[in-house]
């Protein structure tokens, strides 16, 4: 088991989009680009729709891994993390309002809309517990 760095945990701090892959998908395993946030306790929470695929496929068996890589023009870089999920009820619209701020300019009218969008929905967050980091670059 590899545990997360302070590089690391500055690099998932910055706003790059995460590809989640789930244990019980289909063969071969297609990874979603995902927004994700890196928690405070060291787990990694993405929200969904708690009918979305990734929250039937995580049902059936609870684990998943993020990779998340550095934009063309960087150095060559990226860290994945892997580990059991779990999917929680509470918590996932702030999640989604964090991320939308991270991700996009919320003064943009556009925008906003979009994110009103996502709330009027009902939302789960899926928090996963590392407990592989591997990583290449630096």
């Amino acid at each position: 088991m590899s545990t997360l760095t302070p590089d690391d945990i500055d690099f998932l701090h910055r706003p790059l989009h995460g590809f989640l892959t789930v244990a019980a998908g289909p063969v071969p395993p297609q990874p979603r680009p995902v927004w994700f946030e890196l928690a405070d306790d060291g787990t990694v929470q993405v929200f969904t729709e708690p009918g979305s695929a990734k929250v039937r496929r995580l049902a059936k068996d609870p684990r998943a891994s993020l990779v998340v890589a550095a934009p063309v023009g960087e150095r060559e870089r990226w860290i994945s993390v892997a580990g059991p999920v779990t999917v929680e009820p509470d918590g996932a619209r702030e999640l989604c309002d964090r991320l939308a701020a991270r991700y996009w300019d919320l003064d943009d009218p556009d925008r906003a809309a979009d994110l009103a969008a996502m709330r009027a929905g009902e939302l789960v967050r899926i928090v996963l517990h590392p407990e592989q980091v591997a990583r290449v670059g630096y």
